[in-house]
């Protein structure tokens, strides 16, 4: 991998707003060749002829997850970055939650994920090198009412991806996860002009996408820097 993004694939997951979205218009505007994706095909259109390639895709078929790594593939020959960003708010107390309910949460988040590595480490394997980044949070550790299937979902993600660092340690293919903090995303549900903006995450995504071959894999990253989830020394 290079520090540039130019002529590079990125297929990005939750493109349609958020987190995903600044990052889809800031890799693009750098000349990476970026596959936005995203179950919202109104907000997803908006990005047409700002990125490469858009698909309305939902995570939690996996199906339609290998058609989104395999697709990016058949229309640019490669795919160089994975970013698994799909996810959605949860705010449900679990004697309140619906059938279902919590299943399709973790359907998304984790699932999702899991299927996003499932299918893009063959061909980058294949390709010799490849790296993928993982939005988690800090839920995992933090978990308040009302976010049972939110942080089951990124703790599990934290696990999942330490994982498969070991299964891809023997080829260049570097595996990490970013935590956002708190940010102005639909997640919300509403407007949250007290928080950051999700552009402020742009260059910790950035850092992760071009890592140099021996980079650090299987950690965690927020603001550049490494954060030691699990740790037990933050608090309660």
């Amino acid at each position: 991998m290079t520090a540039s993004l130019e002529g590079r694939t990125l297929v990005i997951t939750g493109a349609a707003s958020g987190l995903g979205r600044a990052w889809a218009e800031a890799f693009a505007a750098e000349g990476a060749r970026v596959v936005a994706a995203d179950l919202d095909g109104d907000r997803l259109a908006e990005l047409d002829g700002v990125v490469a390639v858009t698909r309305r895709v939902d995570v939690a078929d996996p199906e339609q997850v290998r058609a989104l790594v395999d697709g990016a593939v058949a229309d640019t020959g490669r795919i160089d970055v994975l970013f698994n960003n799909a996810g959605l708010g949860f705010a449900t107390r679990v004697e309140d939650l619906a059938d279902g309910e919590f299943e399709r949460h973790v359907a998304v988040h984790l699932f999702g994920t899991v299927a996003g590595m499932r299918f893009a480490i063959p061909h980058m394997r294949s390709q010799g090198s490849g790296r993928i980044v993982n939005t988690i949070s800090r839920a995992a550790e933090f978990a308040g009412a009302g976010t049972s299937a939110y942080a089951a979902a990124k703790a599990g993600i934290w696990s999942a991806t330490r994982a498969v660092v070991r299964e891809v340690a023997d080829v260049d293919i570097l595996v990490n996860m970013l935590i956002p903090g708190p940010t102005n995303t639909a997640i919300w549900g509403r407007d949250r002009p007290d928080l950051q903006g999700p552009e402020v995450t742009v260059p910790t995504a950035r850092m992760l996408a071009t890592l140099p071959p021996g980079g650090p894999a299987g950690e965690v990253f927020w603001n550049e820097r490494p954060y030691s989830i699990f740790a037990g020394v933050h608090g309660d």
